[in-house]
């Protein structure tokens, strides 16, 4: 059986994307986006916020980094790394996502989404490190919950004699 790296997230960006080049001259974008979720503690609702770095490389990454602002609104499709070094001899790591689809959503909470650029646009990076940003659709908004459907094959039938537990 294969192993499933996939995270599909939506929130708002924390910071401006970062673009830069590394020294073979490959554009990347690092941001970050903080999600939302509601959690009841005893009567009360609570809300709890996550942030998550996010990676986009490739041509897309220097596409989009100037739409990637402070308050606006993502959907992001990709799988996780987790990069390992040494600091002071001591290990350290941290988990990063590695987006390959990424679709704009509404405004940056400071414009109403009709005047955002690229407003409901989905763009993806096609096949590993060869960069090129493409809409889905033909343009056309794809919602996000559609996005890598054709990428899983449906089980079938399921038989419970195939479980070791």
């Amino acid at each position: 059986m294969t192993d499933i790296n996939r995270v599909f997230l939506v929130g708002r960006l924390t910071r401006d994307a970062e673009l830069r080049f590394t020294s073979a001259g490959m554009p990347v974008a690092k941001f970050s986006i903080a999600v939302n979720r509601s959690k009841k503690s005893g009567d009360q609702w609570e809300e709890e916020v996550s942030y998550f770095d996010i990676v986009l490389w490739g041509k897309i990454a220097e596409a989009l980094s100037k739409y990637l602002a402070k308050g606006k609104q993502v959907a992001i499709d990709g799988e996780l790394r987790q990069n390992r070094w040494e600091q002071d001899g001591q290990p350290r790591s941290k988990v990063e996502i590695h987006a390959a689809n990424i679709q704009l959503l509404g405004g940056s909470g400071t414009q109403s989404s009709g005047q955002s650029a690229g407003n409901g646009s989905n763009f993806s990076r096609q096949g590993q490190g060869q960069g090129k940003s493409q809409p889905q659709s033909g343009g056309k908004s794809v919602p996000f919950e559609e996005y890598g459907k054709e990428s899983f094959e449906s089980p079938g039938q399921f038989d419970d004699d195939g479980i070791p537990f």
